[in-house]
């Protein structure tokens, strides 16, 4: 390998641009080589903001000369993550995709199956395990500051009535669009990672904008082995807000209002290799304790740039990817479950792997 890993970003849409792009330009020991894209106006945005990285209008010619590369990244729509994946893992490629791993959980299972086959690392960009809140949340639960934990609530809304066109919008079950497959991918991740195995899934999945080809306004409930029971609303039509997490136990409770400031932070041309990364203002922090006896207690600052820093170092030194893919193959399976739990009216349990 090269003294910088040489990375080919496939896809440069709102994943590829904002997180991704910028993400891998400021991890010491990553260089961004290649962007795989054909949209003018994308390649013009590219050039500007990465002009050390060459302009790719095909990911096969990528798969031509995989020699010079070290490392891939799928950011394409989710109905290309299985195809690209393959290809990169068929050259030898190191592959991180972004989530959802794949439509189904049984196309997940087999492209982690074919990694291991190869012998080729895969990892999954799951990147809200690195929210502030998330990071304080966990930490909190860890010293047992809220006691037994009885419930987890836990919401990614927002208010956007009017539908916006993109491939988030379509109906076809190739393209794993709506808020479930979206945002559940992300809140099912971090119930699973604070609380462990689930049990049953119960779900809620509705269309509520006019004209919607895809669920906008979600509800999961998940039961957990341990007991916790997680609720997670996730949705486009919550004209008010509610808290970003709340978790209580039987001593106490931890509520924190508003989104990690990270996205908004990309959005709007920042790195994470800047002062103050990830940091919110104590007015943000969230309230710890018990109704009477509430203490602020500090957000611990976002951290993005450390998956891709894991992702250098398991390259170097074989430690393990930031994320488990069979993880990811296991958020699937309970995004299914929780569409025909709502299908079907009825409360699923979890098979047993």
């Amino acid at each position: 390998m090269s003294e910088a890993l040489r990375v080919g970003l496939l896809g440069y849409g709102l994943a590829g641009r904002v997180f991704h792009a910028p993400l891998i330009a400021a991890t010491p020991g990553l260089r961004l080589d290649a962007i795989v894209t054909r949209d003018p106006q994308r390649r013009e945005h590219a050039r500007q903001h990465f002009p050390d990285a060459r302009l790719v209008d095909d990911a096969d010619a990528l798969w031509r000369t995989p020699e010079a590369l070290d490392l891939v990244v799928v950011a394409t729509p989710n109905r290309q993550h299985v195809p690209m994946a393959q290809a990169a893992l068929a050259a030898g490629l190191p592959t991180v995709v972004d989530k959802p791993l794949a439509p189904t959980s049984a196309e997940s299972r087999a492209l982690v199956d074919e990694a291991a086959e190869r012998g080729v690392p895969l990892t999954v960009f799951q990147n809200r395990r690195w929210d502030g809140d998330f990071l304080t949340a966990r930490q909190l639960v860890e010293r047992g500051e809220l006691g037994r934990v009885l419930r987890f609530e836990s919401r990614f809304e927002r208010f956007r009535p009017t539908i916006k066109p993109g491939w988030r919008e379509l109906a076809g079950p190739e393209e794993a669009g709506g808020a479930l497959f979206d945002l559940g991918a992300h809140l099912v991740d971090q119930a699973v990672q604070l609380f462990g195995r689930v049990e049953r899934v119960y779900a809620e999945v509705d269309r509520r904008r006019a004209g919607a080809a895809v669920d906008d306004d979600a509800f999961v409930a998940l039961t957990h082995a341990n007991g916790v029971r997680s609720h997670l609303w996730m949705g486009a039509m919550t004209a008010q807000l509610g808290p970003r997490l709340r978790l209580l136990g039987d001593r106490a409770g931890y509520t924190t209002y508003g989104l990690d400031v990270q996205e908004a932070a990309l959005h709007e041309g920042g790195r994470p290799d800047q002062p103050g990364w990830g940091e919110v203002p104590p007015e943000r922090y969230g309230l710890l304790g018990v109704d009477g006896d509430l203490r602020p207690v500090p957000t611990q600052p976002g951290a993005y740039q450390s998956f891709y820093a894991q992702v250098t170092t398991a390259l170097r030194e074989g430690t393990p990817m930031p994320v488990d893919p069979r993880d990811s193959v296991a958020t699937v399976e309970l995004i299914e479950l929780a569409h025909r739990s709502a299908a079907e009216g009825v409360v699923l349990p979890v098979p047993i792997a």
